[in-house]
């Protein structure tokens, strides 16, 4: 599911590392946004609306819409689209709005 070349962009990624999502080891490339890695995992769906329940994914990819927050290392709201991903990074899906601490 990963797009490997490109007429026009080129892809500089960081050495392969681990990080866990909802409690599963996945690996990923040190520096790529943490939805690449998800996405390129076979994970979809990021989250669900507030109001109606329904599935939201990888939307707009540059951190100006909510459909990617997630709760990275113990922090809610995070946008997993823009953030980069790091070597044992504990990623979990957000239930709600995401309890501010």
């Amino acid at each position: 599911m990963r797009i490997e070349q490109h007429p026009i962009i080129t892809f500089n990624r960081g050495k392969k590392i681990q990080f866990s999502y909802d409690g599963k080891v996945y690996e990923g490339y040190e520096g790529e946004p943490i939805a690449a890695a998800l996405h390129n995992a076979g994970i979809r769906v990021l989250g669900h609306s507030h109001r109606l329940g329904r599935p939201r994914g990888f939307y707009c990819a540059i951190g100006n819409c909510s459909s990617c927050l997630m709760v990275v290392d113990g922090k809610p709201n995070v946008r997993v689209c823009v953030e980069k991903l790091k070597e044992g990074m504990v990623v979990e899906t957000q239930i709600g709005r995401g309890d501010i601490k």
